[in-house]
């Protein structure tokens, strides 16, 4: 009996062993992968740091405020002239403004600024309106009345108040989780109603949710022009894209790539401030005001580390370390631990309780360069929590695979066998 259970423990011995080899040796084909330390990759392959960038100042999201209104097409005037729009023996109407309008009370008949920005009275020839205030327009239609001996001078009872602003219609795309009243899913889409000299960035984000949230670009993009020019657009970007000349056989002179998209940045690095004007951020009917979401802002996992896409902070730096711990590994002295175990400890590569063996310690990052290249950055993880340039910054597309040096595999390896051997031993009450 005793002979059985020798040969049963040298078999499974060695099959134990023989079993430590082969995942030693597929572990190790990471630690042959030509790749470059992390203290040694050029500036230019380096990701740029986000801590020191700048939000722009809110007040040049919004266009300044004249001192008086001033009037234009779509406006509603309430107008009253006795004894020609309205009778003596009749009180004017007065008007009570929509809510949140900012109006006082009119009084008159309501009379709107054409599109031709004229407006239309009785007896008179048309008065053009645009750009005149309140004050000025009165004066101007007293003075034709007076001309034509309609009215008296010194008699004349009229009466001009602003009924309705003007508004514009725009529509506000988000891709970003949430929204207007607290809409949890992913995009959305509003159709605003902006008052003169209220249709401007900021006043559209405030009517849809507010600034970009940290699932979005930080920055806003303005569509501007008619279905004709998107057409024009997305063929010169689509020939592009194939590499052809989209210039060939267009004579117009204008910014092909750019022409009726305006981007307005939220942050900005010190040296490049924005050089946007008041005129860019001001929007009129048919505007598209679009919040970009960051879904490819992302960098993968693998290796002993859980398989995974995960998001990097839009305002943050995020290391090396950060990274590995954003993915669910915890770093120790003695290397990473998946899943959140201690160095040493008491946690398994696969989430289960009872890691008691060595933990990796290296890491490679694969960036891309370009369309189709990459390059292989390696980086010592026990090194990295004392050498801040071994600390690499993570930057979109960058894969992480964590992975064992050739020693800790071996060490492991060997401890298996121990324990195993502890192991079958107990059960069979012998010695090792």
């Amino acid at each position: 009996m005793s002979d059985l259970i020798i040969k049963i423990k040298s078999r499974l011995g060695i099959y134990y062993f023989l079993s430590s080899l082969v995942l030693m040796t597929g572990c190790s084909s990471l630690a042959n992968l030509p790749a470059i330390p992390a203290w040694r990759v050029p500036p230019g392959l380096q990701a740029r740091t986000r801590s020191n960038m700048i939000d722009i100042s809110m007040s040049r999201l919004r266009q300044d405020q004249p001192d008086v209104y001033k009037l234009d097409a779509n406006d509603v005037l309430g107008i009253y002239i006795e004894n020609v729009i309205g009778n003596p023996e009749e009180a004017p109407p007065v008007n009570f403004p929509e809510k949140d309008t900012g109006l006082d009370p009119s009084i008159g008949y309501p009379i709107p600024v054409r599109d031709d920005v004229t407006i239309a009275l009785p007896l008179i020839p048309i008065v053009k309106a645009q750009g005149k205030t309140i004050p000025e327009l009165t004066e101007i239609i007293r003075s034709k009345y007076i001309e034509k001996r309609i009215l008296k001078k010194g008699e004349e009872r009229i009466i001009i108040t602003l009924m309705k602003k003007r508004t514009y219609r725009v529509l506000v795309v988000r891709e970003e989780s949430g929204g207007l009243d607290g809409v949890t899913k992913r995009g959305t889409g509003h159709a605003v109603d902006l008052n003169a000299y209220e249709n401007d960035v900021l006043h559209a984000l405030n009517e849809t949710g507010g600034m970009p949230g940290l699932d979005a670009k930080a920055e806003v993009v303005i569509y501007r022009g008619m279905f004709k020019d998107g057409v024009e657009r997305d063929r010169l970007i689509s020939q592009y894209a194939q590499g052809s000349d989209p210039c060939s056989g267009y004579q117009e002179d204008r910014n092909h790539d750019e022409e009726g998209i305006m981007r307005i940045p939220l942050r900005y690095y010190p040296e490049n401030a924005p050089q946007f004007e008041q005129k860019d951020i001001v929007l009129q009917t048919g505007d598209i005001v679009k919040i970009e979401s960051r879904d490819r802002e992302t960098y993968y996992t693998g290796g002993v580390l859980p398989g995974g896409e995960h998001l990097i902070p839009r305002d943050k730096d995020l290391d090396i370390l950060g990274a590995i711990a954003l993915a669910g590994g915890t770093i120790s002295s003695g290397g990473v631990l998946p899943l959140g175990g201690v160095g040493g400890g008491s946690q398994s590569l696969n989430g289960s309780s009872g890691f008691t063996g060595v933990p990796p310690s290296q890491a490679v990052i694969l960036r891309k360069i370009g369309d189709r290249d990459q390059i292989a950055i390696r980086v010592d993880l026990n090194d990295a929590l004392t050498d801040s340039r071994e600390r690499i910054l993570i930057k979109p597309g960058d894969t992480i695979l964590v992975h064992y040096k050739f020693e800790e595999e071996l060490m492991n390896a060997l401890l298996n066998i121990v324990r195993f051997n502890i192991l079958f031993n107990g059960f069979n009450g012998g010695g090792f």
